[in-house]
């Protein structure tokens, strides 16, 4: 709800699972507000219904009760927003039907989404900001906002410029999947995963000549590819896909298992399997390990590199 000189206004959170604020006309909710950046910040629904607060490394911060936002935060039923000098009050009754008896069974805005499950075959990343937390404790609240903000916003770009999208801003990392056809997975498209990597990796050591940083930013990541339950959860002309299953769960656990083996990137045996069959010398840069990943009651084979290596194998590939 938008409060303004002019009386209230609703801005519905329907139809997709992502909207973007800011003064810029691209975003899905345009605010002209000079204090708001062009691209200031994104709401993100989950599959689980929370909505998340990102800010997009906007000048003057997103603000929850007061709270500057640094990284995403989980929004609850009545909470305040500030953007600029822009006020707005989150809503989101935990009913799922509509208290207002004049709103009929077919309104649009009430009308429930249908959810589609199908098994597709995807390659899932997940990236993770290292040593984050020491991050926080050397780095004032406001520079930290910005760089966390610029990070996320060009993650995104750089996920979209390859072919996917963000699945999840979760804390300090994102989860981007690209959906393979039934023929399986094209050399063409395996490639985009780890050049859309490669990409997030240079934009993540550039932040270093843009802002007061202690040190370096370095991000780590997982790389899986396998089955999974692939849901259409969007209402509108717009679907909105996430994937759940062991092949998510695993990205995950390979990103947390590279701290584990001391390199940058860790990917799935299918993974491996797919650029192997490139004929790209892959198994000269991806050393095999044996890893015990957290949930798993077996050790699982792993393929990991360093950045250097990643990019020496897509320099053999073009």
């Amino acid at each position: 709800m938008l409060r303004t000189d002019s009386g209230s206004r609703r801005l519905p959170l329907t139809g997709s699972n992502c909207w973007t604020i800011g003064r810029s006309e691209d975003n899905n909710f345009v605010l002209p507000d000079r204090w708001i950046s062009r691209n200031h910040a994104m709401l993100q629904s989950m599959e689980t219904g929370e909505f998340y607060l990102i800010d997009l490394g906007s000048r003057n911060g997103s603000f929850v009760n007061g709270r500057r936002v640094s990284i995403p935060v989980t929004l609850h039923n009545g909470d305040r927003l500030t953007f600029g000098q822009t006020e707005l009050e989150f809503y989101c009754p935990p009913s799922n039907h509509p208290t207002d008896p004049s709103i009929g069974s077919d309104s649009k805005e009430f009308t429930a989404t249908a959810t589609l499950h199908v098994r597709r075959l995807i390659s899932v990343l997940v990236v993770d900001i290292r040593d984050f937390t020491v991050l926080t404790r050397q780095l004032d609240e406001k520079v930290l906002s910005e760089v966390i903000g610029t990070w996320f916003r060009h993650a995104g770009d750089i996920i979209r410029e390859h072919g996917s999208w963000v699945d999840k801003y979760i804390g300090d990392a994102v989860m981007a999947i690209w959906i393979h056809g039934t023929q399986g997975v094209s050399s063409d498209e395996m490639m985009r995963v780890f050049r859309a990597l490669s990409a997030l990796h240079k934009m993540t050591s550039d932040l270093y000549n843009l802002y007061p940083l202690p040190f370096p930013l370095r991000i780590g990541a997982g790389i899986n590819t396998g089955y999974a339950m692939v849901g259409n959860t969007g209402s509108g002309d717009r679907p909105d896909y996430t994937a759940l299953g062991d092949t998510v769960n695993a990205a995950f656990r390979l990103e947390t298992s590279t701290k584990q083996i001391g390199l940058d990137i860790a990917i799935g045996e299918t993974t491996y399997q797919h650029i192997d069959s490139f004929g790209s010398q892959s198994s000269t840069l991806f050393k095999h390990y044996t890893v015990h990943l957290k949930g798993y009651d077996l050790p699982t084979v792993a393929h990991a590199c360093s950045f250097a290596d990643l990019d020496t194998f897509l320099h053999i590939k073009s």
